[in-house]
């Protein structure tokens, strides 16, 4: 039902600026943050790409959720998993490889001016795992175009990138199931 039809007021900016947002720490929700941010530019009619810098070896609920908001948010599974951890059997050069495929894309969808919104996701993680390198991430954020917005996601984020960055949020683990001995739970954790 459109707006109009429901008797709801939508504000707009005076200015429209393309912001930059980081969202890190050890808390669960960065990613789970993004796709609210995405699921909030659907309802917009705004157009999203969505780049998994380290997931992509595992199946989340989040791949096929996304896919039901097509054509407007194209997501890339670039990544082997989580470097280093879980038991993922792949070896650094090859991460490294695929971040810097990632990094690439990451990139082309930048200056594509075919996107409201890029998330990239887990790239703090990609860039502390030295998989990609701090100028490149320094370039992505500095070729932005001015009203595109682009949200940085993951634990570890550089001090470079978090000055550079417009919003940041610290997501911070009080508590989670899983340190109790409960096993990650469809559609809340993947």
């Amino acid at each position: 039902m459109p707006m109009e039809n429901l008797g709801l007021t939508v504000l707009e900016p005076k200015k429209k600026v393309g912001l930059i947002l980081v969202i890190t720490g050890y808390g669960k929700g960065k990613t789970t943050s993004a796709l609210g941010m995405a699921l909030r530019a659907v309802g917009y009619n705004m157009k999203v790409c969505i780049i998994h810098f380290m997931k992509g070896d595992m199946y989340s609920g989040e791949i096929d959720g996304v896919k039901r908001l097509s054509p407007n948010i194209e997501l890339h599974l670039t990544g082997k998993g989580f470097c280093g951890i879980m038991g993922n059997p792949y070896p650094w050069k090859e991460h490294r490889a695929n971040a810097q495929d990632a990094i690439q894309l990451a990139q082309e969808k930048i200056l594509s001016e075919k996107f409201d919104i890029v998330i990239l996701d887990e790239i703090n993680n990609a860039l502390k795992l030295k998989l990609i390198d701090l100028p490149q991430v320094l370039s992505l954020i500095d070729s932005k175009p001015p009203l595109l917005h682009l949200i940085l996601t993951g634990r570890d984020a550089h001090p470079e990138v978090i000055q550079r960055a417009h919003t940041v949020t610290e997501v911070k683990e009080i508590k989670h199931a899983y340190r109790e001995g409960i096993e990650p739970q469809k559609g809340i954790d993947y």
